[in-house]
């Protein structure tokens, strides 16, 4: 599509990268560090709080570095959908649709972002793209939601324990 639209796409993983792994570092080093997060997942019904803290970390900073990068991005991006689906399910849907209210408003935008990376590629300014192994299109969209969804719902039948109302 052009120059510009490579520059928006570098824009857009730079910014999503950064976020990530922002999230990633804040999960390890922020606030109660690994403790405090184990303890915040615990209390959304996640069983082995400490191995999902360390998975968040690892995720967020992973998916986060390989955007920044423009590597693998369709599974950079599936693992974004991913921690922002188990996000909104477990953490933010109870609390209605507005961030301010700690809603899902700003899970769904990263999700839907990192979905619609996923269609539109890396861009010229990618390592995918100099490689040669950037996937576009419905492919990389597909590739983003099928593993994103695989890996939300793997994560979710194998360590979510909902908490029991009386």
């Amino acid at each position: 599509m052009g120059e510009a639209f490579d520059a928006a796409l570098l824009v857009v993983r730079l910014v999503l990268g950064a976020v990530m792994v922002a999230h990633g570092w804040n999960h390890w080093r922020g606030g109660g560090g690994i403790t405090g997060t184990a303890r915040w997942f615990a209390g959304l019904g996640l069983t082995r709080p400490r191995l999902q803290a360390w998975l968040s970390v690892v995720t967020e900073i992973g998916a986060g570095a390989l955007l920044v990068l423009g590597l693998l991005t369709p599974l950079a991006c599936a693992a974004v959908l991913s921690v922002m689906l188990v996000a909104g399910l477990l953490a933010h849907r109870p609390h209605g649709f507005f961030v301010f209210k700690e809603g899902w408003e700003y899970v769904l935008v990263l999700g839907v972002l990192s979905l619609a990376l996923g269609a539109w590629g890396p861009g010229e300014y990618a390592v995918d793209t100099a490689a040669g192994t950037a996937v576009t299109g419905w492919a990389g969209a597909g590739v983003v939601l099928g593993l994103g969804v695989v890996a939300t719902a793997g994560l979710l039948a194998a360590f979510w324990r909902p908490r029991r109302t009386a």
